[in-house]
């Protein structure tokens, strides 16, 4: 491509014609033809007279002027002229186009794909090939081969981020057994991060096939990383880890139950010579087992989200008792002790051994007592062997008991009596921790004493049992392995009566240290557990993989992220392990200091404007001019045909802004017939025929789009229901009346102003009567402009319907009419996926059973919006045409679920929907 400054050709060659114009000059010159003088006489008899034609002896000067004026710009507008384009492809070969799709692309996904779209069509123009290669493992990962623009455009469309690291090694290799001829043209579009290592060796490789253009976010719009804080911190605790120091950001932590209800938020502050920061989340301890997911405000990515299940979060611990909670003596009760001091940080459960040996357990604790027959016996020590903890406590019991399996150590009969009316010795204090236990680092109390404990025999691995002694070397507490578990025994009781300890603050950190040391053992004993909901590139979860692979428990911590096994939750939905992608990550660094040959820059460009529309058009104009200057210069334009001569320069004066003027970034959206027609305009136009509407926010591309996603909804209607709607229409809900719709859409945007006290009054009334909005707050996706964090979102729709009586909103549940009303289903994906559908409890519904409000953040419109020519009008992301499919279904059901009510939630539907689900 050739360029000028500030403009540039996509078809320089057709410049060639410039040297055609001295002969269009030529022939101008002696077209029409001189005429021939002949001189007679009697030719002076005519003079005076006024002939009625007259031809000219030769064309005027600045009628040639305006000729090649007009054969100047057909040839400039033919040549394809682009005004301020991007540094051209370089060279005569292929393209080689690298794209980083791992977790880290997320952030800037959609500025990687306008800046790929943008070098194809660069490509396309210059009629060269594409190699398209990408950086994460895919499903199977496709090899690099050579192909058509057309082809890369839609593989690029069709590429989502995945929810992984990438493996730029592996992208290397694909690449060096590529032939690739000379003068290729090599871009990277990168992350900006190096996660796993392999950028040296790509880079390397791409060095070898020809020059190498970078390009890269800025350090500000790097992917960050959340992965667990500190364990032993009192609240919920997460890291967040960023790859650059400077600039100290704020950062905004959500946490959420699994189904996407928000729980509680905080946030907190890098400082500028950091690149981590711990954030501790309060809340109180009855709320903390019920977080499911901690994820970053505003950066929808698998490295942004933390799944918390029970391993994670508040583990289950078991006190084991036959004595109801109840007691009339509370503090001389043990589990009273235990209780308060494990509640803080655990999961309590209570029962019998039995009872507590169903269900998933970290900790098992029994207070001084009869472990129970010796069946049970058995069953506590496979238990144990398969990663349990067993916290065991002396007292007037154990003391007395000479025959019991569960103990760490052989004890002596009757105990030690250290201080009292009978005896002769103080009470006890107790000494340093060793190094290498789990109490190791705790500060001592020098106020906790020991007046009673029981006795250890000696032995010879008495020493590497004890992990906490008295001042005089007798062990206090002592442990055994046994398999994959521990046995723990505490030598004194877990009340006041032998001790002191259970008043301490010892007494609650050396709980939680035990607490942490369990690995969690289930209720089946099962260590393989099969993927169950799986992280996207998002952030969001969703159905496995197909080649998503069981989860070994045991070698968790060695698996490597990929498709057999990406981020989620593995188990079922009653128990379940998650797996993050934050642990697995090593460090996160910027690329840093750029080999020689490799040149950066970012994804921020100046839009191509393409200025042929613009020069054919005025080529168009001047040639009507032209036209009306050859009749005129004819005498062609007399009175009679002056209306004629009008009609061709108002044709030629309407024509030339329509092709002179560039693309519009987006269209206009109409009015609301009342705007312009009045108030009897807009009722007859709504009730002439069925009509969805949708509400006019005031910004032109969001409700242009919104006009096109009911279009399209309306003919997928027409095609396969026996709904025919019309043209939706624009509703302004300050002036325009709502009830002669039966649903609207309502985009929700950033500059929306609050409703008057009139709208909202009017919008009460609408749902009140029996009309359906959905309310779409499109922030489900990331890195549109004006996406919000969930918390952003809720407070921008309670400011903006301040006034509007909407009911407590729950999830879709399973089994909700909106799941069967024409097509069975149970997500409702949009543009975007995975985010929670709110409708109104069925306890709340009186509408005919119809909730009268639905909200979610999917953008649907997005999804069903299509062109003059009926072609989809954006992209679905991650499911491409299948995940569009499934937003049409949704709005097949929806419109159905407004119109019908509840009518498919009658039973005598039950048989033919069971039998389709058979199916």
């Amino acid at each position: 491509m050739l360029g000028f400054g500030a403009f540039g050709f996509a078809a320089p060659w057709l410049l060639a014609g410039f040297a055609v114009l001295p002969v269009l000059w030529w022939l101008i010159r002696v077209t029409p033809p001189a005429p021939t003088i002949v001189r007679f006489p009697a030719i002076r008899l005519l003079m005076g007279l006024n002939p009625a034609d007259e031809t000219p002896a030769k064309t005027p000067w600045w009628l040639i002027l305006l000729r090649l004026v007009i054969a100047s710009l057909l040839i400039v507008g033919l040549a394809h002229p682009l005004l301020n384009p991007a540094a051209e492809l370089p060279g005569a070969g292929p393209v080689v186009l690298v794209v980083d799709d791992g977790w880290a692309s997320a952030a800037n996904w959609p500025e990687m794909q306008r800046r790929a779209d943008e070098i194809i069509d660069q490509a396309d123009r210059a009629d060269r090939r594409v190699v398209l290669v990408t950086t994460a493992a895919g499903q199977p990962a496709e090899p690099a081969t050579l192909q058509r623009p057309a082809d890369a455009r839609g593989r690029i469309s069709g590429l989502a981020p995945k929810p992984w690291p990438t493996d730029r090694a592996a992208a290397a290799e694909r690449l060096k057994g590529l032939p690739i001829p000379a003068g290729a043209t090599i871009f990277y579009l990168a992350d900006g991060l190096d996660d796993r290592g392999g950028v040296k060796q790509l880079f390397e490789t791409l060095r070898g096939l020809g020059p190498v253009r970078l390009v890269v976010p800025p350090d500000e719009r790097l992917a960050r990383l959340i992965e667990p804080g500190p364990g032993e911190a009192k609240d919920l605790t997460v890291r967040v880890e960023r790859a650059t120091q400077g600039e100290a950001p704020t950062v905004r932590l959500r946490a959420a139950s699994e189904d996407g209800r928000q729980i509680a938020e905080a946030e907190g502050q890098f400082r500028s010579d950091s690149t981590t920061l711990d954030v501790a989340i309060p809340m109180p301890s009855e709320l903390r087992n019920r977080v499911g997911r901690i994820e970053i405000e505003g950066e929808a990515s698998a490295g942004a989200t933390e799944l918390v299940d029970e391993s994670s979060r508040r583990r289950p611990v078991g006190i084991a008792t036959d004595r109801p909670s109840g007691s009339s003596q509370p503090l001389l009760s043990d589990t009273y002790y235990l209780d308060r001091a494990l509640s803080p940080f655990a999961e309590l459960r209570h029962g019998t051994v039995t009872e507590l040996l169903g269900r998933s357990l970290t900790l098992l604790v029994l207070p001084d007592g009869d472990p129970g027959p010796p069946e049970q016996d058995q069953a506590i020590g496979h238990w144990i062997e398969a990663g349990g903890v067993l916290l065991r406590f002396a007292g007037p019991t154990m003391a007395q008991r000479e025959d019991d399996n569960l103990l760490p150590v052989m004890l002596r009969r009757g105990g030690r009596t250290i201080g009292g009316a009978m005896s002769w010795e103080k009470p006890a204090h107790l000494a340093e921790f060793p190094a290498g236990t789990p109490f190791a680092g705790l500060p001592v109390p020098a106020d906790v004493t020991v007046d009673r404990q029981v006795l250890a025999e000696p032995a010879v691995d008495l020493a590497s049992k004890t992990w906490a002694r008295l001042t005089d070397g007798t062990p206090l507490v002592t442990a055994q392995q046994r398999g994959k578990g521990w046995l723990v025994l505490v030598h004194t009781s877990a009340n006041t009566a032998w001790s002191n300890l259970a008043l301490s603050g010892l007494f609650v950190d050396m709980l939680r240290r035990l607490v942490q040391l369990g690995q969690g053992v289930e209720g089946t004993g099962d260590a393989v557990l099969p993927p169950w909901r799986v992280l996207d590139g998002y952030g969001h979860l969703g159905a496995p993989l197909a080649t998503a692979q069981p989860l070994n428990t045991a070698e968790a911590a060695k698996i490597t992220l990929g498709p057999a096994h990406p981020p989620g939750f593995y188990g079922n939905e009653t128990t379940h392990r998650a797996l993050n992608l934050g642990p697995t990550v090593p460090s996160l660094a910027a690329f840093g200091s750029l080999p020689v040959g490799v040149v950066a820059e970012n994804y921020t460009r100046m839009p191509e404007v393409d200025l042929r529309p613009g020069l054919l058009g005025a080529a168009l104009l001047l040639g009507l001019i032209d036209i009306l200057i050859g009749y005129g210069l004819r005498g062609l334009l007399r009175p009679r045909r002056a209306g004629l001569a009008g009609v061709l320069i108002a044709l030629a004066l309407a024509a030339a802004p329509a092709q002179a003027a560039p693309p519009q970034s987006a269209p206009q959206s109409s009015a609301p017939a009342s705007a312009t027609n009045g108030p009897d305009a807009f009722t007859v136009a709504a009730t002439s025929e069925l009509r969805l509407a949708y509400v006019v926010t005031g910004d032109g591309e969001t409700d242009a789009m919104s006009k096109a996603g009911l279009v399209g909804l309306g003919n997928v209607l027409s095609r396969r229901t026996a709904v025919e709607a019309g043209d939706p229409m624009a509703v302004d809900v300050e002036a325009d009346e709502l009830i002669f719709f039966p649903l609207i859409y309502w985009p929700i945007t950033g500059t929306q102003k609050p409703l008057s006290p009139a709208a909202a009054e009017r919008v009460n009334r609408y749902l009140a009567t029996g009309g359906t909005i959905l309310f779409d707050t499109r922030d489900q996706g990331t890195g549109l402009p004006g996406a919000y964090g969930v918390a952003d979102t809720a407070r921008r729709l309670q400011t903006l319907l301040a006034g509007v009586k909407i009911p407590p909103l729950v999830a879709v549940p399973a089994d909700h009419v909106l799941t069967k009303s024409f097509y069975l289903m149970q997500d409702f994906p949009g543009r975007w996926i995975g985010g929670t559908l709110w409708v109104e409890p069925a306890e709340d519904r009186t509408n005919d059973g119809v909730s009268t409000v639905v909200v979610g953040a999917n953008d649907w419109a997005g999804a069903w919006a299509v062109d003059g020519q009926g072609f989809p009008s954006l992209p679905v992301v991650p499911g491409g045409e299948a995940q569009r499919e499934q937003a049409y279904r949704f709005g097949v059901n929806l419109v159905m679920y407004a119109l019908t009510g509840n009518y498919k939630a009658d039973q005598v539907h039950v048989p033919a929907i069971l039998e389709r689900l058979g199916q």
